[in-house]
């Protein structure tokens, strides 16, 4: 089974939201939704510890170029997620899309544009899209 298209899925869920119809109701379930991801992923490290967080200051000079940067610079993961963390954090992340799809439905909004357009900004800013 092929994975739907981002069209797809925002028709799907379309026919599905029922209950959260109101732009409000969507904007609360969303933001719930994403303190659940965040939530599934604090729990792999304190309650599982399948991964551990090892934070610290990203060291960054002027003296290396961007390919050695991206070597140097730390995500401050060790390990890997476990089975059972991992479904529970795709499953979260699904109900986060799915709240992100719908309010793309009440504001009329394309996903796939979205996404394209997200895209085009990270084609041209490069590595200055997030800083």
């Amino acid at each position: 089974m092929s994975a739907p298209t981002l069209e797809q899925f925002q028709q799907q869920v379309s026919e599905l939201l029922l209950r959260h119809r109101s732009l409000l109701d969507v904007l609360s379930k969303y933001g719930q939704s994403g303190a659940s991801v965040n939530r599934a992923v604090a729990k792999s490290v304190t309650e599982c510890g399948c991964i551990e967080l090892n934070a610290r200051k990203q060291e960054f000079t002027d003296e290396i170029n961007l390919e050695q940067a991206k070597i140097a610079l730390h995500h401050h993961i060790n390990g890997h997620l476990c089975e059972l963390c991992r479904d529970a954090i795709k499953n979260e992340l699904g109900r986060n899309l799915f709240y992100m799809s719908a309010m793309c439905n009440l504001l009329d909004i394309q996903l796939d544009d979205v996404v394209a357009h997200e895209s085009g900004k990270c084609n041209t800013l490069g590595l200055f899209n997030l800083t």
